[in-house]
């Protein structure tokens, strides 16, 4: 599936903004780790796109996000390395996440929404005024942002063999690159 394609699916699933806006942040940022990584840059990023697409139908049962839509990426046709790295995103479902794209996602998924928090607390609430040193800071805070889980994120060590720092770096210059689409 294209990329158009792909954009429309998601556009079709999820009506909230802020949700489209948060799979374009993880579609970015599973692009430029795929470059990072020498791998399929447009595969990884339809991944990172359509991670949530199920959202808004399981909203009411967080046991069921990414199950469905790892399904309904199947049912559609997708790589298998697609499907079961959305299935394994969602740290609720306790499976380990076994491919490197799988991986990544797994780990750029809470930290997109650090990242947003660390911006609209900036006085100019821009991403462009960001820097890596003011999410790691952020990132100690335990009170900050609690929904960015800090144990997925530093995961990154472990499953993408990235120091937490450069991990940060590459997420952010990402999101940083499509910030009129994030708009802020």
């Amino acid at each position: 599936m294209k990329r158009e394609e792909a954009l429309n699916l998601l556009k079709e699933n999820l009506k909230n903004q802020n949700l489209v806006k948060h799979c374009l942040a993880v579609e970015m940022s599973m692009k430029e780790l795929a470059k990072y990584f020498k791998q399929d840059h447009e595969e990884w990023g339809i991944c990172g796109l359509l991670h949530d697409i199920d959202y808004e139908k399981t909203k009411g049962d967080p046991n069921l996000h990414s199950k469905i839509g790892s399904e309904m990426l199947k049912d559609l046709g997708f790589d298998e390395q697609i499907y079961q790295a959305v299935l394994t995103h969602n740290e609720s479902h306790n499976i380990k996440p076994q491919s490197l794209m799988a991986k990544a996602l797994y780990c750029i998924d809470p930290l997109t929404g650090l990242i947003v928090a660390a911006t609209l607390v900036l006085p100019s609430k821009k991403i462009g005024d960001l820097k890596t040193e003011n999410i790691l800071n952020r990132f100690k805070e335990k009170a900050f942002a609690r929904g960015a889980n800090r144990e997925i994120i530093i995961k990154c060590e472990e499953f993408l063999n990235l120091k937490l720092e450069d991990f940060i770096k590459i997420v952010l210059l990402a999101m940083q690159s499509i910030s009129e689409e994030l708009g802020f």
